[in-house]
Parts: structure tokens; C-alpha cells; sequence
């Protein structure tokens, strides 16, 4: 066949094919056509011409700016620039500047800060180890003191694993965002420390906060996820769920209902996570936290973390739970990865203060018959009201006529405070970052009970707050 007639033939083939061809497939063509077109032809973006500043405008302009300041303004008499100095160590008794205290303040529950056994611990592990470990536990700063709190920290709670973490409020800042990621719901309470919330925002999580201690609010919270994960099964698949708690909220001095958080928890599915910053060392017949109080077997709780600087008197925290588990922070958990690893003297001072209280399980249920006796004496104080378990050591004395302004609540609080330091007490208002918490405590003084008071010591502490009050109110 001559060339000509293949040509015509091929062009004769494409027309009846066109012929053919849907009506939405050649207007889509047509369409297509005409963007192209439009592209080839359409006319390059002028940006409009720039406009040149003469030497007189420009110094106008820098004269008129304002620049933002580093820091905001802080006034002059804030308690962080005007900090109560402390000389010696902070045990019963405490030098506030001039003034010989008896410690009300700090959270040294079971005596541990100056106790022999421990000094002397921390003194020869300090002389065999040097002072710190100059390195993160991947990248040589693991060293055989830590290996044997963890174990010990795994036996004493009756779990498979524990992980060691240089820094208390570290440890469960990471352990959040070691596990739930953007996408995933954790319900957490209003009442949590600001630890826990730093966790929250680093998991980038969708954050449902129920009312503190409130069950029912919670279950309300849970239902309305479940009737969205109804709604789109697909993305509930992938969705993780988490409850976080605290066995005593430092915040309040209030146990959580644990008991029945577990009922819903297994009812709707979530993971539950549980803060035992000051609970451990504290509830239970043997200081093991609030599941031993509850009588609750530790298999409920998915991962419980807690910290070494109240009860045992060192530094640093540790969490705990199942291997698979707690192995992943080992890879993920921010606190163990890129810091420098506990001091060494400081675990082995954590590892003597496990030892005294497994010796001397009886030293828990002193301290617990302090906190019922200083909770029962503090009903009597003439215009504070006490908030709280009568079981925790920490306690938070609010004014009986509360004021509507929050600086003036907060100035006759630290004048009650003030006038006790005087009269030989140590106390302290609570304090929180106002303009970062989630939801901010009511302003308080923060009490706190430990192992060494006797009676005669509670009776002052409730004494001296009265004529403070009086004094001031």
C-alpha cells in the first residue's frame, strides 16, 4: 500500500475512534486542551514595583519601632526573685535565713535526707564512682548502680521491668509522649501536676481533661468517644487511648478513686497510666503506692511511674511495668535518652533508702499516723480549710472566706506563712506557672507531714498556724 494511502487510512482510523469516544471523555479532552493553552499563553505574574524608601523614611521607621521585650515584665517582690535561702540541710529542722524552723515545707516524708545510713551510702558510692556520670544511659552513663535499682525497683513492685530516669519531673514527661502520638485520645484529669501536662503537649495528642476526681464526668467523656469511634470505625482502629491519673495529687492532697477508674477503663477500653509522685513510699501497708492501698493487683495499671526526690530523698524518678512495655522507652522516652543518667551516689542513696523501707515497713505506717493526727488537728485551725485525705502527707490549707481576687487571696496567704517562719514553722504557698497551667489550683499553702514529727511537733505546727491567722486575719 503507497504511503499516501497509509497516512489517510491511520487519520480515517483516529476520526471514527473519535466518533466513538464517550461525550465525557472528549469534553474532559476539550478541557484539557484549554488549560494548556491557557498556560502557554497566559501572561507572567508582575510583581508590583518594589518601592524605595529614602534615608529620612527609613530612620522614621526605626525611631517609631518598638521592639518586643526578651522577658515580660516581673514585679519587684516576686517570690522567684526574692527566694527563701535555706542554710544546712532540709530535715526536721530547717535555717530560713535567721530563723530556726521546724519543716512543714518540703517533701522529705520518710526522713531519708538525713538519715546515716544513706549519707554514708552516697559518700562511698561518691568516692568508688566520682560525682556524675557526665553521660546518657545509651552513651556510657550506664553504670552497675542503676541495673541494680532497676531490678530492685521491679522486685519491690511486683513488676517485670522499671527504667531509671535522672530527672523526677522528666520522667513522666517523657513516658507521655513516649507512647500516645498526634491522633491519639488520652483523658487525663484537671487536677494533674505540671509534669504530666508538659507529657500531654509533647505527645501533640487530642487532650479531653475531665473534672477533677470526677467519675462521672469521665464517663461521660468516654461514652462521646465511643459513639465517634462508632461513627468511624476505620479511624478507631488506629486510634489509641489513655487515662492519666495520680495516686495522691500534689496539687490537692486527694487519693484518685482509683478502684472504680479501673472498672471504667476496662469497660471502655483505655490504656491507664498511673503518676505516683507522692503516693509511693507513702500508701500501702508496705509504702508500694496506691494500688497496695486500694488492694488493687498491679497487672490493672498498663504503666505506673513515680519519683525518687520525695520519699527516698534523692533525685530522679523511674516507671515501670511489663518488659515489653517499658523497653520502649529505653528507644523513645526523651529523659532517658538525651540526659546525662542519675549520679551514681545518688542511686545508691536510692537504693539504701528501698532497703530501709523494706527493713522497716512499720516507718510507712508512721508516717501515715501523722498525716491521719496533723489531718485531724488541722480541722481545728480558725479560718483555713483543709483539703485533702487525711492519709496523704500533703496538704493544702485554703482561707475559710475565700477572696474573689486571686493576688489578694495569695499576699494574706504568704503573710500567714511570713508570720509562722517567725514563730519557728516552715510553710510555703503553693506556686504554679498561672499563665501555663491548664486549669490553676485555688491559691493555698501547701503543708507537708513527715516521719520524724512527734506529737508534740504536729500540736506546734497547728499552733503557730492559729496565731498566724489571728495575727494576720
Amino acid at each position: 500500500m503507497p504511503q499516501d494511502a497509509e497516512v489517510k487510512w491511520e487519520l480515517y482510523e483516529m476520526f471514527q475512534a473519535f466518533l466513538q469516544a464517550p461525550v465525557y471523555h472528549l469534553v474532559f479532552e476539550g478541557l484539557l486542551m484549554v488549560w494548556v493553552m491557557w498556560l502557554i499563553f497566559r501572561k507572567s505574574y508582575n510583581p508590583r514595583e518594589k518601592t524605595t524608601l529614602t534615608e529620612k523614611e527609613k530612620e522614621e521607621l526605626i525611631a517609631e519601632w518598638t521592639p518586643e521585650p526578651l522577658v515580660p515584665e516581673v514585679r519587684d517582690d516576686h517570690p522567684a526573685l526574692n527566694p527563701r535561702i535555706v542554710s544546712g540541710k532540709l530535715g526536721k529542722y530547717v535555717k530560713v535565713g535567721e530563723f530556726h524552723c521546724l519543716n512543714a515545707a518540703t517533701h522529705n516524708y520518710l526522713g531519708m535526707i538525713e538519715n546515716p545510713k544513706v549519707e554514708e551510702a552516697s559518700i562511698k558510692a561518691l568516692r568508688k564512682y566520682g560525682v556524675g556520670s557526665c553521660g546518657p544511659r545509651g552513651f556510657y552513663g550506664t553504670i552497675d548502680v542503676h541495673l541494680d535499682l532497676e531490678s530492685r525497683l521491679a522486685k519491690f513492685l511486683s513488676v517485670e521491668e522499671a527504667v531509671l530516669y535522672s530527672y523526677g519531673f522528666a520522667t513522666i514527661a517523657s513516658v507521655i509522649p513516649a507512647y500516645s502520638k498526634r491522633g491519639d485520645v488520652i483523658f487525663v484529669d484537671k487536677g494533674v501536676h505540671f509534669a504530666i501536662q508538659k507529657g500531654l503537649q509533647a505527645s501533640r495528642s487530642d487532650i479531653r481533661y475531665f473534672n477533677h476526681n470526677d467519675l462521672a464526668d469521665l464517663e461521660r467523656l468516654l461514652k462521646i468517644q465511643e459513639a465517634e469511634d462508632l461513627k468511624n470505625p476505620k479511624k478507631a482502629k488506629v486510634t489509641r487511648r489513655f487515662l492519666i491519673v495520680e495516686g495522691i495529687y500534689v496539687n490537692y492532697g486527694d487519693i484518685c478513686p482509683l478502684r472504680e477508674m479501673i472498672e471504667l477503663k476496662n469497660k471502655y477500653k483505655v490504656r491507664l497510666f498511673i503518676d505516683e509522685t507522692v503516693s509511693f513510699g507513702v500508701l500501702g501497708a508496705s509504702g508500694k503506692g496506691v494500688m497496695e492501698h486500694l488492694d488493687i493487683p498491679t497487672e490493672e495499671a498498663d504503666l505506673v511511674a513515680a519519683s525518687l526526690e520525695y520519699s527516698f530523698g534523692s533525685n530522679g524518678g523511674f516507671s515501670c511495668g511489663t518488659s515489653y512495655v517499658v523497653d520502649h522507652q529505653r528507644l523513645s522516652g526523651l529523659g532517658y535518652c538525651f540526659s546525662a543518667s542519675l549520679p551514681p551516689m545518688l542511686t545508691a542513696a536510692a537504693i539504701v533508702a528501698l532497703d530501709i523501707i523494706e527493713e522497716n515497713p512499720e516507718l510507712v505506717q508512721s508516717l501515715q499516723n501523722n498525716c491521719r493526727l496533723m489531718h485531724e488537728k488541722l480541722l481545728n485551725v480558725t479560718h483555713l480549710r483543709i483539703g485533702g485525705d487525711d492519709v496523704s502527707p500533703v496538704k493544702h490549707l485554703y482561707l475559710s472566706d475565700p477572696c474573689e481576687i486571686r493576688e489578694l487571696a495569695t499576699k494574706k496567704l504568704e503573710e500567714i506563712t511570713d508570720c509562722a517562719m517567725q514563730n519557728g514553722v516552715a510553710l510555703v504557698v503553693a506556686r504554679y506557672l498561672e499563665e501555663q497551667e491548664a486549669y490553676l489550683p485555688p491559691p493555698s499553702i501547701r503543708l507537708t507531714v513527715n516521719v520524724l514529727m512527734n506529737e508534740e511537733d504536729i500540736i506546734k505546727v497547728v499552733n503557730v498556724l492559729n496565731k498566724a491567722c489571728e495575727d494576720v486575719l
